[in-house]
């Protein structure tokens, strides 16, 4: 059948096309997004891998898998966008109202997005080469992806080739359009680089997903959060936390930082309504604030990640994201 459906599309029959290629949507659409950072990029890389795809399939020799060959292209046009990409300006701190703390530092990576759970399935589930170093739920989450970032184009594609997706080196190599050697060389420093940025080893691990001890943690962020519970939020919070809010660079690690920034939220009379959800694997909560007239407007969405029974980071984004996780701008009073 696989045969028929390319003999067909090599002929311009574009659903036999579709048909070849719609198993391997959502892992590429996933690939370009760990290569590029944005879900908004992803999307539009995957469109144009696709059409590429489509254009120079009477090419497709089969020396190689159409998955392979896939990411082959895929691959080459995220670099193409991140060489393409100037540096994005961040955003301006907006809250009226609210004098945020000064930041443990700025950071590097403002075009930070997250992507929704409800994107990953059949993306992440899939079988990976016998090289791959890391989990697929681990490899998706909002640490690693940001860490990825920093990485310079080329050692990123590698390392998520071949640690990520467990590609041979000599595939690599030949989707590159490099050497073995060369492959392995950019290897090894992606390695040391991503080492670097990703959170310590001997942290505790997360509970399972959507686990007892997961939910428990979760319902009581909510609790904390909704009734401007400082304390509370606080004793929820590693002693090494991490906050960040891309498109704003501002970052605060260590507990006091991040619980300096909360006591000026919670201080301004904000009181707030959690939506639950879910964004690279990972609890998140679009947030939205009460108003006057008993409307809530949606503020952004908060993804946090754990480490035991603790919360070991809060990452907020702006609340442009909340129609990719089927949230609306804001919701009527109750």
């Amino acid at each position: 059948m696989t045969t028929e459906l390319i003999t067909r599309a090599r002929a311009g029959d574009g659903e036999a096309f579709r048909e070849l290629t719609e198993p391997h949507r959502r892992e590429l659409q996933v690939h370009c997004y760990r290569m590029l950072g944005s879900f908004q990029d992803a999307e539009d890389v995957l469109q144009d891998t696709l059409l590429a795809a489509w254009q120079s399939f009477g090419g497709f020799e089969g020396r190689a898998s159409l998955r392979t060959w896939l990411y082959r292209i895929a691959t080459n046009r995220c670099l193409n966008a991140r060489r393409s990409a100037g540096r994005r300006p961040a955003k301006e701190w907006d809250v009226p109202g609210v004098q945020p703390p000064e930041p443990t530092r700025l950071g590097e990576i403002v075009w930070l997005e997250p992507f929704p759970d409800a994107l990953l399935e059949g993306a992440i589930d899939v079988p990976l080469g016998p090289e791959a170093r890391y989990e697929q739920s681990e490899s998706i989450s909002l640490a690693f992806v940001t860490a990825l970032q920093v990485l310079p184009p080329r050692q990123l594609a590698v390392l998520v080739l071949r640690d990520v997706l467990g590609f041979h080196a000599s595939e690599v190599a030949d989707m590159l359009d490099s050497t073995v050697e060369s492959v392995n060389s950019a290897l090894k420093r992606a390695r040391i680089g991503l080492q670097r940025r990703l959170p310590t080893a001997d942290r505790e691990r997360p509970p399972a997903s959507c686990s007892p001890s997961e939910d428990a943690i979760v319902a009581k962020f909510v609790q904390a959060y909704e009734s401007a519970d400082l304390d509370a939020l606080v004793a929820l919070l590693t002693d090494d936390v991490f906050m960040s809010m891309p498109p704003m660079p501002l970052e605060y690690e260590g507990r006091d930082a991040v619980a300096g920034f909360c006591a000026g939220i919670f201080g301004s009379g904000r009181t707030f309504h959690l939506v639950p959800t879910r964004a690279n694997g990972q609890p998140a909560f679009g947030s939205y604030v009460h108003t006057p007239t008993g409307i809530r407007h949606g503020t952004g969405l908060f993804v946090i990640a754990l480490a035991g029974d603790r919360i070991s980071a809060m990452v907020r984004f702006d609340n442009g994201v909340l129609p990719w996780f089927g949230l609306p701008r804001s919701l009527p009073s109750r």
